[in-house]
């Protein structure tokens, strides 16, 4: 048997040092010396007081290995039985958003690889916090999963006070794809440059409405961050995410601009529903290579968006590593990567350790960019 070095066994007798005083009842051994031992029924009664101590500690090092044994079948056993039920996918944000789209892909591609259904829930209202919430008070056991993406960082920079903490009660799992935003405007808008929406917008009598997925998202900050950088007045209109903003814009309602995530932005744009003037990568998209990069006109702006899965803090680490082995394994499937390669997004395949680095990254550099530009809640 293999005993710890704290215990300082010696090569030819055993002399545990720090372990036997630990050991209720037993006091400290140490090794003797000759003027130690006054008789023989003292050196007799030294060692039944080792043999004792020995006994005790071989008991103690084999409890605490068959404990942890224990342990690990269980938790082996569990992820073996995972999952037992349909497997909740809640985003928050309506149908038809670039969220909902990646979402159901997902799903659809998850399901077989998990054995059970896997359910698209959208839970739209107070920029995403409704789903976070959800998801955070469910049980923590991978039945309940977050699609999670910046919003989620941009509302611990937004919102003084959340009834959950985003960061401590949810759990990274993988991450999903990386997703350009495209700035898009009504056909009506007297605009098919950035350079000539800017000066359209300046010589407006009132501000153009600036449409967006609601408070936080991405397509809200990416429009406030324009709005600091080209020096313009836009009236934030948030939604209750990207799908009715873009219903309003394709009908010439309210707003007359949008920044929005390509995914969902792709389809009116080819269909010739609505104009791209610009995307927000520091690259244009291989989904829309004609349109030019914000860039060129503002130097510096960038922004994107991205997707991940979360779960629940506290879900069995062999339940998060199966739904990351099911995930990578989804992302590397040539169907799944041509459809998301369509809609203009990029796969980030990888352990968890790598979405919870995305995580605390897109934090700090949102964060910023709400203080800078001093966004607030609608």
């Amino acid at each position: 048997m293999a005993y710890p070095a704290c215990m300082g066994f010696g090569a030819d007798r055993l002399w545990p040092v720090c372990f036997a005083g630990a050991i209720e009842g037993v006091g400290p051994v140490r090794r003797p010396g000759p003027a130690t031992i006054a008789n023989p029924m003292e050196q007799k009664a030294l060692g039944n007081r080792r043999r004792d101590t020995m006994t005790l500690l071989r008991r103690t090092v084999l409890t605490g290995a068959t404990v942890a044994c224990a342990l690990s079948l269980r938790r082996a056993a569990r992820a073996e039985a995972y999952p037992s039920r349909p497997v909740r996918l809640v985003t928050g944000f309506a149908p038809g958003g670039p969220m909902d789209i990646v979402a159901r892909i997902l799903g659809a591609a998850l399901a077989p690889r998990l054995g059970q259904p896997v359910l698209v829930e959208n839970r739209p209202g107070a920029g995403g916090n409704l789903a976070t919430e959800a998801v955070a008070k469910a049980a923590p056991d991978g039945h309940a999963l977050l699609l999670c993406g910046p919003v989620n960082v941009i509302n611990a920079a937004l919102y003084e006070r959340l009834p959950f903490d985003f960061a401590r009660d949810i759990a990274p799992v993988a991450g999903l794809v990386r997703v350009p935003l495209v700035m898009l405007v009504h056909p009506s808008v007297p605009a098919a440059t950035v350079p000539a929406f800017i000066a359209h917008a300046r010589s407006a009598p009132r501000p153009l409405a600036m449409a967006s997925a609601g408070n936080g998202t991405p397509q809200h900050v990416a429009g406030e961050l324009f709005k600091m950088m080209a020096g313009v007045d836009l009236l934030h209109v948030p939604y209750r995410g990207s799908g009715p903003a873009l219903t309003d814009l394709l009908g010439g309602g309210a707003a007359q601009v949008m920044f929005d995530a390509v995914p969902s932005a792709i389809g009116h744009v080819r269909a010739g529903g609505l104009r791209a003037l610009a995307v927000t990568t520091a690259a244009r998209a291989d989904a829309l290579p004609d349109t030019p990069v914000l860039a060129d006109t503002l130097p510096g702006y960038e922004a994107s968006s991205w997707y991940g899965i979360g779960a629940p803090r506290g879900t069995p680490v062999a339940i998060v590593e199966r739904l990351n082995e099911a995930i990578n394994a989804a992302l590397a499937d040539p169907g799944v990567l041509a459809r998301f390669a369509d809609l203009g997004a990029t796969p980030m395949p990888g352990p968890s350790a790598d979405l919870a680095a995305l995580l605390a990254h897109e934090g700090e550099k949102w964060g910023r960019v709400v203080r800078t530009a001093s966004v607030r809640v609608n």
